[in-house]
């Protein structure tokens, strides 16, 4: 079972190259339209290409395992807290039904990976979000396993990258989802005043809560191009200024120019983009 078992132990995972990187974009079809420049792309065609339509450039989002795959070297990862799993604290309505629902369709126990492993030689503490899991939402475990990979960069005096892609809190979890905001900036605070560097990578989507702590306090902030970054939706920020707001404002481009992230890097120069980064600030 490995990876999806609630039971597993840690374990090391071996991981392929990037030219071997699996995207499971349509069960048991061969075909996926680009809902960009809407043509027909040949998925393995798609899967060739980093998860990136041929034709346009449309950016395909990526799971947890593909963004590990894509940034740690091969066999060097090692995940951690494997066991940790939301419970149902608050009795909410179908939320255990939503879980099993979630476990199934992303084959992960909850919405983020995290580990140890390796970006060119180099250790690092690593935790990357699954927008298939619930839309990525952060729950109580998605927050503490951000926080342990902190954390874990602090003891170990190593490198820390969180990968984020959420709508925001989970909101069957009410309160204890909104604490992860605090815990998790906590742990970062913590990284900072040791000098550890912290890399936040936030990709299509991150927004609600997520943006609205540990997504947006790295010290080096990195996205990919287009990639949607926003705290609340555009209708609602509209209603609440009152004013039309710009084209793509939302947009990783905009907050480029803007100063709210730091770096746009294309998919297929992320692990050199943030090893080079990560370089300069040890």
């Amino acid at each position: 079972m490995g990876l999806f078992s609630k039971k597993a132990k840690k374990k090391y995972v071996t991981l392929t190259s990037k030219s071997k990187l699996t995207v499971d974009v349509v069960d048991d079809n061969k075909w996926k339209k680009c809902n960009r420049c809407n043509e027909i792309i040949y998925n393995e065609d798609l899967k060739n290409n980093l998860n990136i339509c041929p034709k346009c450039g449309n950016y395909f989002r990526l799971t947890a395992f593909e963004r590990i795959e894509l940034l740690i070297d091969e066999g060097t990862f090692l995940e951690e807290d494997i066991t940790l799993s939301s419970k149902n604290i608050l009795n909410f309505p179908g939320y255990d039904e939503k879980i099993e629902i979630a476990r199934e369709k992303s084959r992960m126990v909850d919405g983020v990976i995290s580990g140890i492993g390796k970006m060119n030689g180099m250790e690092v503490s690593i935790a990357a979000m699954d927008f298939s899991f619930m839309g990525g939402s952060m729950g109580s475990v998605v927050g503490e396993k951000v926080t342990r990979a902190l954390e874990r960069g602090l003891e170990k005096k190593i490198p820390v990258i969180v990968v984020s892609s959420s709508g925001g809190a989970r909101m069957q979890e009410g309160i204890l989802s909104l604490m992860q905001m605090a815990k998790t900036s906590g742990a970062i605070k913590r990284l900072n005043e040791a000098g550890i560097p912290f890399i936040s990578v936030p990709v299509d989507p991150t927004t609600g809560g997520v943006t609205a702590s540990f997504a947006m306090l790295g010290d080096v902030i990195v996205t990919e191009p287009n990639a949607l970054i926003a705290f609340a939706g555009p209708r609602v920020i509209e209603q609440t200024v009152n004013q039309k707001l710009p084209k793509g404002f939302q947009r990783a481009e905009f907050l480029l120019e803007h100063g709210m992230i730091d770096v746009i890097s294309e998919r297929k120069d992320l692990k050199t983009t943030i090893y080079r980064i990560i370089e300069k600030l040890v």
